[in-house]
């Protein structure tokens, strides 16, 4: 497996991102998820990634019953700043964010014994709160870090001046964000330079577009009725042929190079420096295995500039997020 750093810590190039083994893509298989998460150890990953919200909590129980035996072999991520309704397990159950040092220390220590750790690797901040200095809430994550409770400082979905702000209190490891052929906005707000600019690893979430840059996600009316995809705007009915027509320019590179989409996909990801640590998710082993093989497909300058001028921004219809989701990013 290709390896890349985050801070001082080498992980594998992909890791994977855990939140769909515990709600959002539909009905959910513990004894499958484990066996997933297994067979991730086994092909050479080792950077795994949650947040308190998943579930919630059900996820990082999950990886703490997983994961345990070898935890001395990975990198554990996790993430607090969501308020959410306890009693929920979709994308509605979150109600805004928290970004007090209280709710920081508070969560982290929950975190720890759900998954069954003594220090957690890398944290974020899932979303920065418009109503705490990021100082602040950074402040009391650097506690943490020298308290040995948490290894690393990360932040999600923030502004580049954000990233500023919070750096200057204390090393910021990792970055994480929306990026992929058709969500490309931290190439031109300043974040992807910035992350290089300071030396942070930047840490990709929804690289396959929530799956449907592989070409395989149906209708939304033939989801799963708990997939949160059914209220995302780019999957609605108005918007979903348009973003299909570029797609198939992703199937039919995969056809000549032998590949999936979902390769073509990733490796396109990857392929844009080696400071990027992409988490695709995996529910199935099949999609596991597919995504880890992803590392050797490669692409030509031809294949880069096909698929990134087949997905100008002004060519993808619709939002990423619904109107009051959007608004807890990019602060």
């Amino acid at each position: 497996m290709k390896q890349r750093q985050i801070g001082t810590m080498t992980v594998s190039a992909p890791g994977l991102g855990c939140m769909g083994l515990s709600q959002a893509y539909g009905a959910q298989d513990e004894a499958a998820s484990i066996d997933t998460l297994h067979r991730a150890i086994e092909l050479g990953v080792t950077f795994f990634d949650t947040a308190e919200v998943y579930g919630p909590w059900r996820n990082e129980i999950l990886l703490g019953k997983a994961l345990k035996a070898h935890r001395d072999k990975i990198v554990l991520a996790t993430k607090f700043g969501f308020t959410y309704n306890r009693e929920q397990t979709q994308f509605g159950q979150i109600t805004g964010t928290d970004g007090r040092p209280e709710n920081a220390r508070r969560v982290a220590e929950a975190s720890l014994k759900r998954l069954q750790t003594e220090a957690i690797d890398l944290y974020y901040l899932h979303r920065a709160d418009a109503n705490i200095p990021i100082e602040d809430t950074v402040g009391a994550m650097a506690e943490l870090v020298a308290e040995g409770k948490i290894r690393a400082i990360g932040l999600s979905e923030v502004t580049s001046e954000t990233i500023r702000r919070a750096h200057a209190v204390h090393p910021v490891a990792a970055v994480q964000s929306e990026y992929s052929l058709w969500t490309r906005d931290v190439e031109t707000n300043g974040v992807l330079e910035t992350c290089r600019e300071l030396g942070i690893a930047f840490v990709p979430f929804s690289p396959l577009g929530r799956g449907f840059l592989t070409g395989q996600v149906p209708a939304p009316d033939m989801l799963d009725t708990a997939d949160f995809r059914r209220n995302m705007p780019r999957f609605q009915s108005e918007h979903i042929e348009a973003n299909r027509l570029l797609v198939k320019v992703i199937e039919d590179m995969a056809v000549r190079k032998g590949v999936t989409a979902a390769q073509i996909a990733l490796a396109w990801v990857l392929a844009q420096g080696n400071d990027i640590i992409p988490i695709p998710g995996a529910k199935r082993i099949e999609h596991l295995e597919q995504n880890v093989r992803a590392v050797d497909v490669v692409l030509l300058p031809a294949d880069c500039n096909l698929l990134e001028a087949t997905f100008s921004p002004e060519r993808i219809s619709g939002d990423r997020y619904p109107p009051a989701f959007e608004a807890m990013s990019h602060r």
